[in-house]
């Protein structure tokens, strides 16, 4: 089933209870504007209703995954998202779905768009991708995006992502080595991979053992990115167990 008409700024198909997004302005490099941040803020809220969903696909068309926010809307005046992180980000599937979300990056991937991988239950990646963050050349800072990237990348290499901006760049192979993702494939694989693995986590048997398990690692993933995580704390301990508990029953 596709569904794409309605959307100006992404694509969307569902086949075997996999929903694939595509990113949809190749022009831009599928950087993101105000009007692709509303239509995947829309779309997320919608497949949280839809059952028939068991994992989400995202890539970009074109040559590149997402260039990040568009470099026109930083001119514009600052418009608020929101009240809070998860407002700001809520264009970002992962905070919003109870099912796996997939990412296949294709190419770049730069300063906004290392949300979705950093966000991602699974981030495979082409030969041809790559990732930057030139936010600091262009007079922004990152703030969000490190805090994010630090559960899957050591420290040092996120500080020369961030103050290095375009002077730091990281190839497919690279990242692998970092863990920002966790498999590499050749271009024509990359589609062909993700729906591979987004099949087998929309299986039956392991579609309704995810559908207990994800709410707890989201639970436990902010519980220890936090400044104040301390193992002695009664609530981050209860956390954790759940965590073991559902992982392991």
């Amino acid at each position: 089933m596709t569904n794409s008409e309605r959307w100006s700024t992404i694509l969307v198909e569902q086949a075997d209870h996999v929903m694939t997004v595509t990113l949809n302005r190749p022009e831009r490099r599928n950087a993101f504007d105000w009007a692709m941040r509303g239509e995947l803020t829309e779309l997320w809220g919608e497949t949280t209703r839809d059952r028939d969903v068991r994992c989400v696909v995202l890539t970009g068309a074109g040559e590149g995954f997402c260039g990040g926010i568009d470099v026109g809307d930083l001119d514009d005046e600052r418009r608020p998202a929101g009240e809070g992180l998860d407002d700001e980000i809520a264009f970002v599937p992962g905070r919003r779905l109870d099912v796996p979300v997939v990412v296949a990056v294709n190419g770049v991937c730069a300063g906004g768009g290392l949300h979705f991988v950093a966000d991602a239950d699974i981030a495979i990646a082409s030969e041809r991708a790559w990732f930057t963050d030139p936010h600091v050349n262009v007079g922004q800072v990152t703030g969000i995006e490190p805090v994010s990237l630090a559960l899957r990348v050591p420290l040092g290499a996120i500080y020369r992502l961030a103050l290095l901006g375009r002077g730091e760049r990281w190839d497919a192979a690279r990242a692998l080595e970092l863990g920002l993702v966790s498999e590499v494939v050749a271009p024509d694989q990359l589609l062909p991979r993700a729906h591979e693995l987004a099949v087998r986590l929309g299986w039956d048997t392991v579609h309704a053992a995810l559908h207990l398990t994800k709410p707890f690692y989201d639970r436990f993933t902010p519980a220890i990115s936090s400044s104040d995580f301390k193992l002695t704390t009664a609530g981050n301990i209860d956390t954790a167990l759940d965590f073991v508990a559902v992982c392991h029953a």
